[in-house]
């Protein structure tokens, strides 16, 4: 860190700032064979704050490469003048070879260390110049100084080190080889970096990955303080809500702007929907009306004998019927209306995610279960603590309509009691019973690579349903494209593999359904319908979320129950009163 010079009365008032300029018009990124943007425009003003939401895959993160300088376009313009500085904090940071903790932070904040390094030696030649050439250096250094203290840098050791702290790193060895750290550990530097710069423009790669609650506060507090523009890209919806004052939707490679920040977005979508559905009702109703005429005309037509008896006698007694009477002409313009109809289709919107409808009494009807309380799983003195995951359950209960949240640190046992409450993972000891034949459905937290079965074909099996009628309702869902229903599952996106699991919940019948950190991979789009189709579901829900907005939501319903696995595999449960005491006396937060 260097110092500013003592006597500043010395260096001339600094120049005027140049205009600030970050733009992208008519801009195509292409890898290979693949088109991953087309003709997008982005304009980013001074402090507005932008989030870039879409699915996983759709282009987000080529967006802010483009926007950072690190991946070039392959057609239109760019216009990057931000004197300032940009600040890039990825999700997957990459190092040099060989760099330290120390070396890592240097290289991330390389703009700010060339300011400090310029400041310095051109104070020291000021120090050592003759009277001609002082007043070109003071100059010079009066420059170097107003960059160095618009981005506060006087003070950036002190803001990385806080951080650090305040990101879980503050204890991390500087010499530390920095590729020994974990992924998360890794981007949180990096986002520690990227905050500390106050550069002009920062651009954040879902920033809240891998922060506590704690982190996650700080981050929104340095967020809303800081003074330039913002990009960022976040499924975090509470987040999103509290900085985004405009919303970029990134879908099929293209670009649109939603202001009035998530709220709007949320509005604009819905408006855009409903606009949809009407434009598609009347379609379907002109479509209708264009066939009941062909057909009725056709009916006149037929009924209209070939000759008409005249009123004389001889060779001209009949005459030819007219064949058109106005029909032929009337059937004639309505086919030509209904081919232009099927020729230019008003697109069906998709409807919105509801759950198909459990049958749990049915069910236990059909098994002979007299059963006042209607339990679905039961498990008394579950343990798993050999050769593997460890859990400790005492007892719980888990009926139609609950509501479980389930909480805990990273790496306790949370996955590992749904496995067991799924029959997936069979205890050691205890006893673990399921009403016979209950129906479970699951989100997972790892998503399978897939199988060589194309995606209409996947969900036709698991559905049971024939072809024909699995490609309608998927396209019903909303959740893929007509183009994509004939692509192997394994070739899918991360993204499309989740949505066809949330296709698969929604659409088989269930009694209980797992979610394991369902808003992985997903819009938030997508997040607020699952979110409106579970208020429906009859059966019961149990979540393994870090979600903020999931858990308020969730936690809010009068049948939600708090469960928290504290390291170890050790289960709490509920008090009498429905709060939740965790069985070592800790905090019961993420």
């Amino acid at each position: 860190m260097i110092h500013s010079p003592s006597s500043l009365s010395q260096i001339q008032a600094a120049a005027p700032r140049p205009h600030r300029v970050c733009a992208i018009r008519g801009g195509t990124v292409r890898f290979a064979e693949r088109v991953v943007l087309t003709e997008i425009d982005l304009v980013v003003g001074p402090a507005e704050r932008i989030a870039v939401i879409g699915d996983n895959g759709a282009g987000k993160s080529t967006l802010l490469r483009v926007l950072a300088g690190t991946v070039q376009l392959t057609a239109g313009e760019q216009a990057i003048e931000l004197p300032g500085g940009v600040a890039f904090a990825e999700q997957q940071p990459r190092f040099r070879p060989g760099a330290t903790v120390a070396d890592a932070l240097d290289d991330l904040l390389a703009d700010i260390r060339e300011l400090e390094a310029e400041t310095q030696r051109t104070a020291e030649q000021v120090a050592l110049a003759g009277v001609d050439e002082r007043g070109e250096l003071l100059a010079r250094l009066s420059t170097a100084i107003d960059r160095l203290e618009a981005r506060d840098g006087y003070e950036l050791d002190q803001r990385v080190d806080a951080g650090l702290d305040r990101l879980g790193l503050g204890g991390l060895d500087r010499s530390r080889p920095v590729h020994t750290l974990s992924g998360g550990e890794r981007a949180r530097l990096a986002l520690t970096a990227a905050l500390a710069s106050e550069a002009e423009l920062l651009l954040l790669d879902e920033p809240t990955n891998d922060l506590d609650d704690a982190g996650i506060a700080w981050l929104e507090d340095r967020l809303a303080a800081h003074r330039g523009a913002l990009v960022v890209v976040t499924h975090d919806r509470a987040l999103l809500d509290r900085i985004a004052t405009d919303i970029v939707h990134v879908e099929g490679g293209s670009l649109r702007r939603y202001g009035d920040g998530y709220a709007g977005y949320l509005t604009a979508r819905e408006g855009e929907r409903r606009r949809l559905l009407e434009a598609y009702e009347a379609w379907r109703q002109d479509l209708a009306r264009q066939q009941a005429l062909v057909t009725a005309n056709a009916f006149r037509l037929n009924a209209i004998p070939r000759k008409l008896e005249r009123a004389s006698f001889g060779h001209g007694a009949f005459r030819a019927r007219g064949r058109d009477h106005g029909a032929m002409g009337r059937i004639r313009m309505a086919k030509e209306r209904v081919a232009r109809l099927h020729a230019d289709p008003a697109p069906r919107p998709a409807d919105p995610l509801r759950f198909t409808p459990v049958f749990t009494e049915p069910a236990a009807a059909s098994a002979g279960i007299a059963n006042e309380k209607a339990v679905l799983i039961r498990a008394e003195g579950v343990r798993l603590d050999v050769d593997g995951p460890r859990l400790r359950l005492d007892a719980l209960e888990v009926s139609p309509g609950d509501r479980l949240l389930i909480s805990g640190p990273n790496g306790a046992g949370k996955t590992t009691l749904l496995n067991v409450l799924a029959g997936e993972l069979a205890p050691q000891r205890g006893t673990l019973w399921r009403r016979p034949g209950i129906r479970v459905a699951w989100l997972r937290q790892d998503i399978t690579t897939g199988s060589r079965a194309t995606l209409l074909d996947a969900f036709a099996a698991a559905t049971g349903a024939y072809r024909d009628d699995a490609a309608d309702e998927l396209l019903r869902l909303g959740l893929f494209r007509p183009d994509d229903l004939h692509r192997q599952v394994a070739q899918l996106s991360v993204g499309q593999r989740r949505r066809l699991e949330v296709a698969l919940a929604v659409t088989c019948p269930s009694d209980v359904l797992l979610l394991d950190e369902p808003t992985n991979h997903l819009a938030p789009e997508l997040l607020e319908q699952m979110e409106d189709a579970l208020r429906d579901y009859t059966g019961a829900v149990l979540t393994v979320t870090h979600d903020r907005r999931w858990r308020e939501r969730a936690g809010a319903s009068a049948t939600a129950r708090q469960v928290y696995v504290a390291p170890g595999g050790l289960v709490g449960l509920p008090d009498s009163a429905g709060k939740q005491a965790p069985p070592d006396g800790s905090a019961g937060t993420q």
